[in-house]
């Protein structure tokens, strides 16, 4: 496996000692995190944010499996080596985060995994496909504003610029090369204390029903908790609650 540097942007106090990491979703990028970002470095948080391979500024590679996204961000870690105080990932970057915390106890202290795409069937998996290259191919601000009319304007900005920049090829693979897309046998052997902040399950949520009722099962270090009216994207769809429940978490887990 080889794995590639991934490229940082930073939000806050680069000298603070809680250090976030933020990993994006299929199609998005680094930039698409600044709700979170803004929101953990207001906090007094120090948020660093990474390209995922073949999106945004990171290098391009030849395969896109989620094992090979997760080895990326073991190598990403803060500049001194030691472990993130906390990491935060969405979608398959939220998958990819729970592979790397199943596979290496000191990668993160804590993770938070908004709506995980932990386990994808063969139909959800040509939906995303068919998705991201109608984004990739055709999508416009006014399109994006038109489908998101509750979207800030700068994630309408964000979204089209992010598809925009990321390799088709990359989108595609990162579907096609996942094909036993399934990563919770790592879930069991995650032990940092895990928030899932799952999307509406009427609005197409990736972690609701059984398939959650499963997941939480299997390690007593996660809880989970469902944002209203959000979709998919739910720091998106829901920003302010998002970061409510984040920093309403992380601060409840704090030691007096």
């Amino acid at each position: 496996m080889s794995t590639v540097t991934l490229p940082r942007w930073h939000w806050g106090d680069p000298e603070s000692p809680r250090r976030a990491l933020l990993v994006h979703g299929l199609g998005s990028s680094a930039q698409t995190t600044w709700r979170l970002s803004e929101g953990l470095a207001e906090a007094g948080w120090s948020a660093t944010a990474v390209d995922l391979r073949g999106h945004g500024d990171a290098p391009r590679a030849s395969t896109y499996r989620i094992a090979d996204i997760a080895a990326d961000l073991l190598g990403s870690r803060p500049d001194d080596g030691v472990a993130w105080q906390l990491v935060v990932g969405h979608s398959i970057g939220a998958a990819a985060a729970a592979q790397a915390a199943g596979t290496d106890a000191g990668w993160t202290e804590r993770l938070v995994l908004l709506d995980p795409a932990l386990l994808l069937d063969e139909p959800a998996r040509q939906a995303v496909l068919a998705g991201q290259l109608a984004n990739h191919d055709g999508a416009t601000v006014a399109s994006i504003a038109e489908q998101f009319p509750h979207w800030h304007p700068l994630d309408v900005e964000f979204r089209v610029r992010a598809v925009k920049s990321a390799s088709r090829f990359a989108l595609e693979r990162m579907v096609l090369d996942n094909d036993d897309w399934d990563v919770t046998a790592f879930v069991p052997h995650i032990t940092a204390p895990t928030l899932v902040i799952a999307a509406d399950p009427d609005h197409g949520s990736m972690f609701a029903g059984e398939h959650a009722t499963a997941v939480l099962a299997t390690n007593p270090l996660l809880e989970a908790v469902v944002v209203p009216g959000a979709g998919h994207s739910v720091h998106r769809d829901a920003p302010e609650a998002t970061v409510r429940h984040l920093l309403d978490w992380l601060r409840a887990g704090e030691t007096p």
